[in-house]
């Protein structure tokens, strides 16, 4: 079975030049898709990406990028749904372009599912109430 995970790396000063995304292809066999990034050498890195792989890869290839010094942390981590400021307008399901902002047929009410987010923030810049919090660190640059 082919687990699909979001993950939020953060990369130290001295392993941003290294080929570590490359050991998680040929070492661990998974697939990635770099779904934000910044990397700057000789400073900190941050990428967000989804890793593709078997449970067992998954868990080795997780471990290696601990013991190398990647700082990692699941995307459901860091992207929030304030449930005291929605007020269920539906603005963020329209310009969530992976369905994890979705409409609840029986109540109507806006739901979040965050294993489908990107983090890619559309959801932020329409809410009127600023209900969709991001927590992705920006010290290293803007992603935009």
């Amino acid at each position: 079975m082919v687990y699909k995970k979001g993950l939020y790396f953060k990369f130290n000063p001295e392993i941003v030049d290294q080929p570590i995304v490359y050991r998680l292809v040929k070492d661990y066999d998974l697939v990635f898709n770099i779904l934000r990034a910044v990397i700057t050498p000789g400073k900190e890195g941050i990428m967000i990406l989804e890793l593709e792989g078997t449970p067992e890869k998954l868990r080795e290839g997780l471990n290696y990028l601990r013991e190398v010094g990647v700082e990692v942390k699941s995307l459901e981590q860091q992207i929030i749904k304030n449930e005291e400021k929605c007020i269920h307008c539906g603005n963020c399901t329209a310009a969530c372009p992976t369905g994890a902002l979705y409409v609840e047929k029986d109540t109507f009410y806006i739901r979040f599912n965050p294993e489908k987010c990107t983090a890619c923030e559309f959801c932020v810049a329409v809410c009127i109430t600023k209900a969709m919090e991001v927590h992705v660190e920006r010290e290293v640059g803007s992603f935009t």
